[in-house]
């Protein structure tokens, strides 16, 4: 938990620098100048020396897409590796502030320095904004040295970046991390294909919540994107409904064609455990990887960091059920 001294602050976009529009909010350019003339009014702030780099153009983060990742993944590198940077701040929107950490817990795998995100509720400069004390509080705790890997930073919480959530779209607390079981092996050696140097590329996911009335005919059209993963929003433990023949040869044909099935439970605080009801081996024997304890979000960014490194079917379920950055287990 070294003390940061040289930190990159990578703006890309969000409602923490919008400006008004006709339209109404909108992501604007120019926030280096708006952060260092906030800076210098408060000077007793603790900040690491920084400098400043803005992927362009800047976003609302509901317009978040895999290439923005692998974009900020590779700024990131960049930073660190030939640029010396030893800690980086990310500024994002809220919408998918939570997609994006985990997302990048899983692309930086191996990286030594903290990659901090954070955002806020209402832009810099509005009255009674949340954004400098957001900033400025993750400037803080860089400056006091944070541990490696990728965090999430709000309402003076330092949380895990794969196990955050937002669970509120108004209130500055908007985002807390989760309190599902946490049951996972560690992984005891991180292959080379996931270390944060070696590039991604996207990848096609997809997400079916299960529901009462769910059938094959639904299931089949969302398959009919041809996804390299489909992630499972199960009930309770895992269950699902197993007595319907037809659903289930549509999952089993679908593994069988080399896509990755994994389940989480739909449950704030619950955990996959197929074993414990019959509905849920069925699920499990048609081909599908438990998900533990995950969140969505980090259910998403592991398949993605795990399917866009190139492994095989088999790998991607190997790793998938082992805990790889704390995602699963402390």
């Amino acid at each position: 938990m070294t003390p940061s001294q040289n930190l990159l602050v990578l703006y890309t976009g969000g409602t923490i620098g919008m400006q008004m529009t006709e339209a109404g909010l909108a992501p604007a350019s120019g926030f280096e100048a708006r952060l260092r003339a906030e800076q210098a009014l408060h000077p007793e702030r603790p900040a690491p020396a920084w400098r400043f780099q803005e992927l362009s153009p800047p976003i609302d983060s509901a317009n978040m897409r895999q290439s923005h990742w692998l974009a900020m993944r590779d700024a990131i590198v960049q930073a660190v590796d030939e640029q010396g940077c030893d800690a980086v701040l990310l500024l994002h929107g809220t919408d998918t502030l939570a997609y994006s950490a985990a997302a990048l817990s899983f692309l930086l795998l191996g990286i030594r320095v903290p990659v901090v995100l954070t955002g806020s509720m209402l832009p810099a400069g509005s009255p009674g904004s949340d954004a400098w004390p957001n900033l400025f509080g993750a400037m803080a705790a860089l400056a006091e040295g944070c541990l490696p890997g990728v965090h999430l930073y709000f309402a003076g919480q330092l949380l895990h970046g794969a196990r955050a959530s937002k669970l509120k779209s108004e209130a500055f607390d908007a985002f807390a991390n989760t309190t599902r079981p946490r049951q996972g092996r560690h992984l005891d050696e991180l292959p080379a294909a996931l270390h944060y140097r070696q590039p991604r590329s996207t990848v096609r996911l997809a997400v079916q919540p299960l529901f009462p009335g769910v059938d094959a005919a639904q299931l089949r059209a969302t398959l009919a994107s041809a996804p390299q993963g489909l992630l499972l929003e199960c009930y309770g433990s895992g269950t699902g409904p197993a007595d319907d023949a037809e659903l289930l040869d549509v999952l089993r044909e679908a593994h069988a064609r080399g896509v990755v099935l994994a389940a989480i439970s739909q449950c704030s605080q619950g955990h996959v455990e197929f074993g414990v009801y019959a509905a849920g081996s069925a699920l499990a024997g048609v081909g599908l990887v438990s998900g533990g304890g995950m969140t969505r979000e980090a259910a998403l960014g592991k398949l993605f960091g795990l399917l866009g490194a190139g492994l095989p079917q088999a790998e991607v379920e190997q790793l998938f059920a082992l805990d790889l950055c704390g995602e699963l287990a402390e």
